[in-house]
């Protein structure tokens, strides 16, 4: 590969959405990283969160809690504000939300989908461990405004479910 292959490379990668790309040919491997744009947007929130000071409201209307120090856990699941009987599966960590266990599996639910209090709906990929994502509550599924692959902050809405009490 000579210095224009590479200029051009690191140039289409640059301008790509990939965070992250390998590739080797002949014997010459090359790995190329960038740093995601979220990521640098967010810093400052997530520093805060790490040294205690005081919350930031997230943008899905939830506050941004001290992922280090544990909150106090409710006796029964909270539902959302929106309605009584409407509960709002939100994200217990920063990281990449994924809708399947792999890119060529069906997804955990769907829109429409009934699930169960325990019953795994998500992944979130966080320092390349995938964390398996469990329903609180029984209900069917109304609601996901997070798209496949995006990252998301701590707190952040993956689900609305509507209540269904079993």
């Amino acid at each position: 590969m000579d210095n224009r292959e590479l200029k051009e490379l690191m140039e289409f990668i640059s301008e790509s959405k990939f965070a992250e790309f390998e590739m080797e040919r002949d014997g010459f491997k090359l790995k190329l990283t960038k740093e995601i744009a979220f990521a640098k947007e967010h810093a400052p929130m997530a520093m805060q969160a790490m040294t205690g000071l005081q919350a930031v409201a997230a943008p899905a209307v939830q506050p941004l809690l001290n992922p280090i120090l544990p909150a106090a856990a409710p006796s029964q699941p909270a539902p959302a504000a929106a309605g009584a009987d409407i509960y709002q599966v939100t994200a217990p960590m920063v990281g990449t939300f994924y809708r399947a266990p792999n890119p060529n599996a069906a997804p955990f639910v769907q829109v429409g989908d009934i699930v169960k209090k325990g019953q795994v709906i998500c992944i979130i990929e966080a320092m390349k461990l995938m964390n398996e994502i469990e329903s609180e509550v029984a209900g069917e599924v109304m609601e996901s405004p997070v798209s496949n692959g995006q990252p998301v902050e701590y707190g952040e809405v993956l689900y609305r479910l509507r209540l269904t009490g079993s």
